[in-house]
């Protein structure tokens, strides 16, 4: 009873470790966004979209490319904040080679 009992106690604890936090960056100034993904490494941002009302947006933002997954780089992306229309911030991507490729080879002469 007692190893059942420590191991959900353990696998409680390595639930709260991996918590990440949620914001809403409407309701901050661009500087909190930014120093609050800095401080904590990786934050969620929630939003309404400006082009559909009542359409929740959400992405993982990062401040650099070891909180992004293997294979991923950083790229720049933008969310609204109390105090400016885009407020920029970064987010992980797969690196698209495929378009340069495509750009680059099968153009037409």
């Amino acid at each position: 009873m007692k190893t059942i009992l420590l191991a959900a106690l353990m696998t409680l604890v390595a639930a709260e470790a991996q918590a990440i936090s949620r914001y809403d960056p409407t309701r901050m100034s661009c500087d909190r966004v930014q120093a609050t993904i800095a401080r904590q490494g990786a934050v969620i941002l929630r939003y309404q979209s400006t082009r559909v009302p009542g359409l929740p947006l959400y992405d993982r933002y990062v401040r650099d490319e070891r909180f992004c997954d293997l294979g991923e780089v950083r790229k720049r992306a933008y969310v609204p904040s109390a105090d400016a229309k885009s407020c920029p911030v970064f987010v992980c991507k797969r690196p698209d080679f495929d378009r340069r490729f495509r750009r680059r080879f099968l153009q037409p002469d």
